[in-house]
């Protein structure tokens, strides 16, 4: 997958990581970013093209399916973080996570994939984390939702293949965005992942593990189970 001339459609893309990885695919010479948001007058990065979509509205996705015909790279980006835990956390929040990082992909992902297949096959970007891997308490929703994406991404990938469309899936840690503006541990600098996720759609990966907490992670899926959660055997 080429960036350069690429049209590439990123979803949440009017703050935080989303409008990094906006500004990154112009930097790279794309012909075009959508920045779709949910309110597009709030996208304020000089260059993209707001589109109004709403991942987690039905006729929102396909309206913006129906306008950006053109798009060679889609990019799952829109999250939320609710901080719902699972016994006595909203359940509509817990809903919430999973319709923004489940179904919301999923839908954009099969209303797109025609389009994709009409212009050469090109590319989808799902960005997950590293909670795709491993949960806490104050992120079991969000965890949740995150793990569900990347058994979606691994279908996706296997079901687009025949039509030339690559997929790519995006672990991170903490970034320094909004959404981790009251976090206190260590966070990456959001145009530097920026620039190794794209780097990785170019280079056509399955997968792109961003940061070494990310890395530490992915590897102890091997271990034991206790060693991913000590509190177990306390």
């Amino acid at each position: 997958m080429e960036i350069k001339g690429s049209v590439a459609l990123v979803t949440g893309a009017n703050r935080g990581f989303g409008r990094e990885l906006a500004a990154a695919l112009l930097e790279r010479g794309a012909a075009k970013v959508y920045a779709a948001a949910r309110r597009p007058e709030t996208v304020d990065l000089p260059g993209v093209v707001p589109l109004a979509l709403d991942v987690t509205d039905p006729a929102s996705v396909a309206a913006a399916a129906a306008q950006a015909q053109d798009v060679t790279l889609l990019v799952n980006n829109a999250g939320v973080s609710t901080g719902a835990a699972f016994l006595d956390g909203s359940l509509d929040d817990v809903r919430l996570e999973m319709e923004t990082h489940y179904f919301g992909p999923l839908a954009t992902t099969r209303a797109f994939a025609p389009v994709l297949a009409s212009n050469g096959g090109g590319a989808v970007l799902n960005v997950l984390s590293v909670m795709s891997w491993v949960t806490a308490p104050h992120l079991n929703a969000y965890s949740a939702g995150k793990a569900a994406a990347l058994q979606l991404t691994n279908g996706l990938r296997l079901a687009l293949h025949d039509q030339g469309t690559q997929v790519t899936a995006l672990h991170v840690g903490y970034m320094d965005t909004d959404m981790a503006a009251d976090v206190t541990d260590p966070k990456s600098n959001p145009a530097d992942i920026a620039a190794l996720t794209l780097d990785g759609v170019e280079k056509g990966a399955f997968e792109v593990v961003a940061d070494d907490f990310s890395r530490y992670v992915r590897a102890g899926l091997a271990g034991e189970l206790a060693g991913m959660y000590p509190q177990l055997v306390s």
